[in-house]
């Protein structure tokens, strides 16, 4: 994906999420903008915090056995406990990888945050081994931070 490509989609997931009515809308848009702009990204999903627990919201891909993802948990659990954007190149080399689909190669994993408070995270997966580079964590975490107000409005 060139850095045109990337800048296009930005502005048409930064355009959604404006334009959508509540937060839930504006997950699903971004969700749906993602998975059609790159074809590298075989799952997208947003899980949203609820107490201690990452309960997975609007996704696009196969189906996950991860619906409800305790917080410290998984690469989910460890991007949200840490706040910190991680990306893993290979999942199968990472002990805090939790299976989704035999076919994952490779997962980036975004908290949506805003001062501090995490309300959630994008999280994709490839079928692609080291899918996701510099270019990927500079389209997704404005995307995390413009979901965050939406999050926080709690609309």
């Amino acid at each position: 994906m060139t850095d045109m490509d990337r800048d296009e989609l930005f502005r048409a997931v930064s355009s959604a999420i404006a334009a959508a009515p509540n937060a839930a809308s504006a997950m699903t848009q971004t969700v749906r903008l993602l998975k059609d702009g790159v074809p590298a990204y075989t799952w997208v999903g947003i899980y949203v915090l609820d107490g201690n627990d990452l309960v997975l919201g609007p996704f696009l891909g196969k189906p996950s056995p991860h619906t409800r993802i305790p917080l410290g948990r998984g690469i989910c659990g460890a991007a949200a406990t840490e706040k910190a954007t991680i990306v893993v190149d290979d999942v199968n080399a990472d002990p805090r990888y939790l299976a989704c689909s035999v076919d994952t190669q490779s997962e980036i994993v975004v908290p949506i945050m805003q001062d501090g408070e995490v309300y959630g995270e994008i999280d994709i997966d490839s079928d692609r081994a080291a899918a996701f580079g510099p270019g990927d964590r500079a389209l997704l975490e404005p995307i995390a931070a413009l979901l965050a107000e939406r999050l926080a409005e709690g609309g």
